[in-house]
């Protein structure tokens, strides 16, 4: 089905944010492992696989409507150097995410394509309810019992 240009490129500029999301989440869960921030380790991993598969629900829609998945374009790392700056670093990328998807709702809208809006809604749900959410928790929880005590918990 062809698909209107503007929705598949802004299809293919939530990929980008998506790829990233999905490089940051995998260095930063490798970087946790290392450390032996287990707990982190496993959460961060899972995430990874999230944003993996909202990249590949993006990638199935671009090529229902007749559109090239770009695979080659990433927005910037945020790769933190503690656990702190990571986990920031992760909530601000999250939060770009979910500002660029309200962005492509509302061309998709216009557009009355409503069913790219249906998949791009639930991408949005997770992003605000489940990443970003966790994250400014777990924020939350270093400013209440201090970074050491949390890094404590999460081995």
């Amino acid at each position: 089905m062809k698909g209107n240009q503007q929705v598949i490129d802004s299809l293919n500029r939530l990929l980008a944010a998506e790829l990233a999301a999905m490089d940051q989440y995998f260095i930063h869960s490798e970087m946790y492992a290392d450390w032996g921030l287990t707990k982190l380790y496993e959460r961060i991993s899972h995430e990874f696989d999230d944003e993996k598969g909202h990249a590949k629900l993006l990638i199935e829609r671009i090529l229902f409507l007749e559109g090239t998945p770009c695979m080659t374009k990433r927005d910037d790392l945020r790769i933190g150097a503690d656990v702190e700056s990571m986990l920031q670093g992760d909530l601000d990328l999250e939060y770009d995410v979910a500002e660029a998807l309200r962005d492509v709702i509302a061309i998709c809208e216009q557009e009355r394509d409503y069913q790219t809006r249906n998949i791009l809604q639930t991408l949005l749900e997770d992003t605000e309810q489940d990443h970003a959410y966790w994250l400014e928790q777990q924020l939350g929880l270093i400013k209440r019992i201090g970074l050491a005590n949390y890094q404590q918990s999460m081995m």
